[in-house]
């Protein structure tokens, strides 16, 4: 399985569409378009299953964080932070040899690409969010409070996809029970007691350390910067994290941005909704 080295001496998986592309390998001169998947906060490569199969003209880069998925864990749990994420991020383009991407970010790897416009705009070729902004409704933060660095309370997939379809009906109506099973397998693993988590449990730690810290930075700095790149931001109708107030000032801000509105979906969107594969393919289209 691939992995790269960090400075800091972890291991960190990742997955590269062009490995089964023969032509590819027989062409290094080959300008392929590169999209650079960033996941959720607790999620993993997984997150971009559902869309991968939409993407054959692209080089399809995907990882798991540091402390998720098959990625080592981080002895110094503050590390954990989407500043130290990026500077991964980036270090995987510099071990591939790419010099420039459009990031695909799902919540916190949209975080991800607004740092990145910043301190490295010239690694991008522009970015679309999925359900995320520079500013994170209350609601959202104290939903992913309640949840992070906790064990889920199924015993086995079956169980995990009834719950999440009770769970997950208000804000995904009529997403089937077997959507939920094979999104519960993407996100949690089977252990003896149960299913566990596929993350480290410390980011809970991370994540109250870093709120204690001080004032919550301001990330419109950072949209800004991203701004000014080809962008498109992708907003679940029935989101708590991405609201529509949030969403019209990013427009302001952001003349040229491209704003699609997922129907039926809350935070986040699966990213194979006709809506959201609109918006991700036109984006890629537009702005190879």
């Amino acid at each position: 399985m691939p992995h790269f080295d960090t400075t800091d001496g972890l291991s960190l998986y990742y997955t590269d569409s062009s490995e089964s592309w023969t032509e590819i390998a027989a062409d290094s001169d080959n300008d392929v378009p590169v999209v650079l998947c960033l996941a959720g906060l607790t999620r993993n490569s997984g997150d971009f299953r559902f869309v991968l199969p939409f993407l054959p003209e692209h080089r399809v880069i995907r990882m798991d964080y540091r402390g998720r998925g098959q990625s080592d864990w981080a002895e110094d749990i503050s590390t954990y932070s989407v500043a130290q994420e990026a500077a991964d991020a980036i270090a995987l383009l510099d071990h591939l040899g790419i010099e420039r991407a459009t990031i695909l970010g799902t919540s916190r790897g949209g975080l991800i690409a607004m740092l990145l416009a910043a301190t490295h705009p010239q690694r991008l070729r522009g970015a679309i969010l999925n359900d995320i902004g520079p500013e994170i409704a209350p609601g959202g933060l104290n939903r992913i409070f309640e949840y992070v660095g906790h064990r889920p309370a199924y015993d086995d997939f079956d169980a995990a996809a009834d719950g999440l379809k009770a769970a997950m009906e208000p804000r995904f109506p009529g997403v089937t029970r077997d959507r939920w099973r094979l999104h519960a397998e993407l996100i949690w693993k089977e252990a003896e007691d149960g299913l566990d988590l596929r993350y480290d449990a410390r980011l809970r730690d991370a994540l109250t350390h870093q709120a204690g810290a001080g004032p919550a930075p301001d990330l419109w700095v950072l949209w800004d910067a991203l701004a000014a790149l080809p962008v498109t931001v992708l907003h679940g109708a029935n989101s708590d994290l991405l609201n529509t107030d949030i969403l019209s000032r990013m427009q302001a801000r952001a003349r040229a941005m491209r704003g699609v509105t997922v129907p039926d979906r809350g935070h986040v969107p699966f990213l194979d909704e006709r809506e959201a594969l609109q918006g991700i393919l036109s984006h890629l289209k537009d702005y190879a």
